[in-house]
């Protein structure tokens, strides 16, 4: 019998745990021939979430728990998570329902069918119309500069078969932009639209810094056209401004009384300049934050404790 592991992480989620659960129990009742287990991941959380996860572990078997011993962020603890999948495949499912649990028996169909990865991408939702039009616009972007191409509207939600989560352990990446990884490990993935709904239950844990990181991850991870945009802009400028000097000079010889240099377009100039000098740095300096990152090599994520890991959830033959 063929096993899926559903990895769900979640981090002060008190109010979703219990229902994802009951979702995903319910959609597997449905699929025939495959057994499942649910791997939750908590990331440090403050509320009750730890709690009602081991009270779910007490009361099912193929209920996993990881608990890490801090918040290690949004980035690391879900790939982490992904990797101790023993299934024979593996569906990335988030705590807030927002991502429609009953789209998993259409990604374990495919899957049977021959499909390595099936994902869930999201050409619309339910949430804020601007901040939909924000991510939509930064999508296209990356997508345009990336060295691969990466999906659009895509998450992280879908299902991994045995060998690409092999592939992905390979690549042992201690900051991983994981949509970017999809795209790197060559396997063509089947995308399945979905209308995102509204979160129903608490309050979302993205902030502008958790979306700031993730969107510099994926720049920083899958492109050098803004490194090498700063270069050609820098060699423009310092054209444009040459050209700007010898015009000023050639006024002045011409003009020598009526024509007067004034504080007002240097003051501009010099700020102008000053600020693109700045951006550029910022943006080298998240290159280099990259590169010590994967230099310094720290474990995605230190854990505090594992619970049913060694009850098996259904007895399989050793896969070759």
């Amino acid at each position: 019998m063929k096993l899926i592991t559903v990895v769900t992480p979640c981090y002060n989620e008190e109010e979703n745990v219990e229902e994802v659960y009951a979702q995903t129990k319910a959609v597997f009742a449905g699929i025939e021939g495959i057994a499942y287990e649910h791997l939750f991941i908590d990331n440090f959380s403050t509320d009750r979430t730890a709690e009602l996860l081991r009270a779910l572990a007490a009361r099912d078997p193929k209920v996993k728990v990881i608990l890490n011993a801090r918040n290690f962020g949004h980035i690391r603890s879900p790939y982490y998570g992904l990797l101790q999948a023993k299934g024979d495949a593996a569906i990335l499912l988030v705590a807030d329902l927002q991502d429609p649990p009953m789209l998993m028996a259409e990604f374990v169909s495919h899957w049977l069918a021959g499909e390595k990865i099936v994902i869930g991408v999201k050409p619309s939702s339910q949430e804020s119309s601007l901040m939909f039009a924000i991510r939509r616009t930064y999508y296209r972007t990356v997508t345009r500069i990336a060295d691969v191409k990466l999906i659009q509207n895509f998450t992280g939600f879908g299902l991994y078969d045995r060998r690409v989560l092999e592939v992905l352990r390979q690549i042992d990446d201690p900051y991983p932009y994981f949509r970017g990884l999809i795209s790197e490990v060559g396997f063509q993935p089947l995308q399945i639209p979905y209308d995102q709904p509204r979160r129903q239950r608490g309050i979302t844990k993205n902030n502008f810094y958790t979306l700031y990181d993730i969107a510099m991850l994926g720049i920083t991870s899958h492109s050098r056209v803004p490194l090498r945009l700063a270069t050609m802009l820098g060699f423009a400028l310092s054209g444009i401004s040459l050209l700007v000097s010898l015009i000023y000079l050639l006024l002045k010889l011409m003009f020598w009384n009526e024509f007067s240099f004034g504080t007002a377009p240097i003051l501009i100039g010099v700020f102008f300049f000053a600020s693109i000098q700045l951006f550029f740095i910022g943006l080298l300096g998240e290159y280099v934050g990259a590169v010590l990152t994967h230099v310094m090599k720290r474990p995605l994520v230190v854990e505090r404790e594992r619970i049913n890991f060694n009850i098996p959830t259904v007895l399989r033959e050793p896969i070759e």
